[in-house]
This record gives C-alpha cells, structure tokens and sequence, in this order.
C-alpha cells in the first residue's frame, strides 16, 4: 500500500512540470495561464477620418526600408511580452491594432458581401476549431474564409488544422469580419466566403 502512494505521488510530482509547461505554451502573453482569454465582444467602431482623408499605404514586409511614399512598418507589440500583431488586452476588453477608419483603402473590398453574410455565431459563445487551408482560404464546419492581405504577416504562426476562432463583426469595414485565434490573443480581418 505504502509502495503504492509512494509511486503515486512520484508520478503526480513529476508531471507537474510538463503540465505547466503545456498549459504556458497554450496561452497569449499578458493572460492568465489558466484560461485563455476571450472577448466578450468586438471592438467599438474607430473615430471618423475627416472627409477626404486615407491612410497611407503601409509596408507589411520586413525586409527592405520603407520607400517613397510608404511608412515603416507599424508595431503591435505595445507591452513586454505582447505579441506584434494586432490582439486584444483582457483588461478593458482594447482591441489593439484595431485604429484604422471606414475610408482605410487597405482594407475596402469591392463587392462587400459577395458571398453573403456569415451566420455561423458571434463572440465568445461560439469558438470553432480551424479544420484546414491557409491564409488564402480556410475553413470549419461548412464555412470559407481569407484572410485580407494586408494582414498576411499576422498569421505566419497560425495552426491551421487545429487552432480555435471567434468570429466578431467588423465595425468600421463593410463585407469584413474579425477572426480571434484564442490561443495567440491575436486577430485578423477577414472575408466570408460562402458556405
């Protein structure tokens, strides 16, 4: 009995390191290691442009220095250990990244809608799990999306067999959702593409 418990508690003791160890991987930096965190709701729209006015374009590689006419690349990483993609803190629920206004041409798309509206679920009620593809087009259940271009960069490190999405409306671009990857705190915007 007592040889056991002894073998017992050896086991328990030993596996505590690489339960810790998986539970930290599993989750964004800044949020708590129990849970990750997800957004009660999508952000609020972005202040107005003065008529007239577009951002500039924005140079999304980085390899060579921003040329005529283009700006550095913009950095996400607004706190140590924060990730360099658009994400959401927990507390007060700040969708960081999410700044660019309705007449942002970067992510204007022609034919808003063109596949129709999604109907799938909204917010934190409904997390899917990616079942396949890639930033060009991927799916769960019987729902296509892609990622907009301009947020190619941000999904690099992206499971897309495997990772879990919620999807949030986009306030400020027609045709345009926000796709939330839990497991990185991140998001991106995204087209729906039928089902």
């Amino acid at each position: 009995m007592k040889t056991s418990a002894a073998l017992f508690g050896v086991f328990l003791f030993g596996s505590l390191p690489a339960v810790a160890q998986e539970q930290k991987a599993q989750h964004p930096a800044g949020h708590p290691a129990s849970k990750p965190y997800i957004p009660a709701h999508g952000p609020r729209p972005a202040p107005r442009a003065p008529a007239g006015h577009t951002a500039p374009p924005v140079a999304h590689n980085p390899a060579p220095p921003a040329g005529p006419g283009m700006v550095e690349r913009r950095s996400f990483a607004d706190q140590t250990g924060h990730p360099d993609a658009p994400h959401v803190h927990a507390k007060g629920n700040e969708w960081v990244g999410h700044d660019t206004t309705r007449g942002d041409a970067r992510y204007t798309l022609e034919h808003p809608w063109a596949h129709g509206h999604f109907n799938g679920g909204f917010g934190p009620r409904h997390v899917f799990r990616l079942a396949g593809g890639d930033r060009e087009r991927f799916w769960f259940g019987n729902f296509y999306f892609r990622v907009i271009p301009v947020d190619y960069d941000y999904v690099g490190d992206w499971n897309w067999g495997a990772d879990q999405l919620v999807i949030y409306a986009d306030p400020d671009h027609d045709g345009e959702y926000l796709a939330y990857n839990p497991r990185l705190g991140t998001y991106v915007h995204v087209e729906y593409l039928g089902g």
